[in-house]
């Protein structure tokens, strides 16, 4: 009986010891577990759509930066894209967050140079792979002539600039729809600084 009572007790460390190790094996698993580097999303005013919208924005906003490097040379987190709509088109400006950070200064000056070039050409295969063919506006300004649009390089300080002027109002609206779709899938790192629509 006594042989019994030791059997049973040791049988009783060694299911404590394997159910404790099975929960810290778990503990560590889920730790390293990569997960995503999405914004912080404030939860407080939001039902559960308005919470799926975002989480959804915010998975596109990261498959975006994630192809951008394909793509961009620059480091899309130390630089930021700007974008001004005007009545005749609009200014697509990159600039060093860091107007001291010469790499990549050199880096958005070069990009936009070359993507000026392409984009003449009606090459808008950078922004295809980026957001995707569907993006709104693309289409119409793959198909666009130089004679619809002039599209210029510019260098600025702390990174580059490309202006685009547009006589036909629909292709003015095509581009400012490029514009709209670049800052949402860009999150963070562009915005508009106004709307120049004299």
């Amino acid at each position: 009986m006594i042989q019994s009572i030791k059997k049973l007790n040791l049988m009783k460390s060694y299911l404590f010891i394997l159910t404790f190790g099975f929960f810290v094996s778990i503990s560590f698993a889920q730790q390293g577990v990569q997960k995503p580097n999405l914004p912080l999303m404030d939860h407080g005013n939001m039902d559960h759509a308005a919470h799926m919208v975002q989480m959804q924005k915010a998975q596109r906003q990261a498959e975006v930066a994630e192809r951008g490097k394909d793509v961009m040379p620059f480091d899309l987190s130390a630089t930021v894209h700007i974008f001004t709509k005007s009545k005749s088109g609009g200014v697509q400006r990159v600039v060093a967050r860091k107007k001291s950070d010469t790499k990549q200064v050199q880096l958005t000056r070069e990009h936009l140079k070359e993507i000026q070039g392409q984009f003449l050409k009606g090459d808008f295969s950078g922004p295809t792979h980026i957001h995707g063919a569907q993006m709104p506006g693309l289409a119409e300004l793959q198909a666009a002539t130089t004679e619809q649009i002039a599209i210029e390089y510019k260098e600025v300080k702390g990174g580059a600039e490309i202006s685009y002027k547009i006589s036909d109002a629909q292709l003015v609206a095509a581009l400012h729809k490029w514009f709209d779709a670049q800052v949402s899938d860009h999150g963070k790192d562009a915005f508009k600084v106004r709307n120049d629509m004299r």
